[in-house]
């Protein structure tokens, strides 16, 4: 049966959703490229590793040389100093999209995340065209790759669809989490819709498990086929008896960002 795909490049290939990734998306396509900072020792048979940072403009640009599509999830995954978040993130991220114009990858799957999102509180149930308001300098470098993907899109028919993911752990570790939770199971099931879908153009959705609480509306994601399977709610009462009930007026309550909201510059915090 042919594959939708000859070559797909996973990018954060060795870290814990990349590691997902490798398994549920090895149907999709006949090799599977990873691009990692470190090599990886457990390769299968399908899988090629390529070894390079991201700020490295001319390794990043080779590596995506023959790949059909890109599943960019590398870069720093948490708030970082200021340099951190434009090698990584920004540089990082532009390099990919430049390795795509270059190579011809006609479509990206972008791990966006809440953060470009955090600053809107828990009751606006905001859609996928809600105006940006990031919480961290992470979130404003998922806001810049969201708008370089848009432009891709617009000038070169690259298409994209950044996944705004929330909570993906094996499970819910505290409150927020159940309803911010993604399984890795529909992590793998957004990503893989992504790359399926007849038509993407630039696409906008949130990365959430079928939990019971509804914070956002993602129904303007629609075309892409995600249907998630897992919920947190088999989580609840283990996370309700070993965690306290939060002050409903903190930040990290209040805002889809949690504690991220809380924190100063990262910069600061450094010296």
């Amino acid at each position: 049966m042919t594959k939708p795909y000859k070559k797909i490049l996973i990018t954060g290939a060795a870290g814990r959703l990349g590691t997902e990734l490798r398994k549920g998306l090895a149907p999709l396509a006949d090799t599977i490229r990873l691009a990692a900072r470190k090599p990886i020792d457990d390769l299968a048979e399908n899988e090629e590793q390529v070894i390079f940072d991201l700020s490295d403009m001319d390794a990043t640009i080779a590596a995506t040389e023959g790949c059909d599509a890109i599943v960019h999830y590398g870069g720093a995954p948490l708030e970082s100093p200021w340099q951190t978040i434009l090698d990584s993130n920004i540089r990082g991220s532009y390099h990919i999209y430049e390795g795509a114009r270059k190579h011809g990858a006609k479509r990206v799957i972008y791990a966006s995340s809440v953060h470009a999102i955090g600053y809107h509180k828990m009751e606006d149930h905001i859609g996928v065209d809600a105006p940006v308001r990031p919480d961290s300098l992470y979130g404003v470098s998922k806001n810049f790759v969201e708008s370089l993907s848009r432009l891709y899109w617009d000038k070169f028919g690259i298409e994209s669809a950044c996944l705004r993911i929330f909570s993906s752990f094996p499970e819910p570790a505290d409150r927020r989490m159940l309803w911010s939770y993604l399984s890795f199971d529909d992590c793998v099931r957004l990503t893989a819709a992504a790359l399926t879908a007849p038509r993407i153009g630039h696409t906008l959705t949130f990365g959430l498990s079928d939990n019971k609480v509804k914070v956002v509306d993602n129904s303007g994601a629609n075309h892409l086929g995600y249907i998630p399977q897992d919920s947190s709610e088999p989580y609840r009462e283990a996370v309700e008896a070993r965690t306290e009930v939060a002050d409903p007026n903190a930040l990290s309550v209040q805002y889809l960002g949690g504690w991220f909201c809380e924190l100063g510059h990262p910069d600061d915090e450094e010296k």
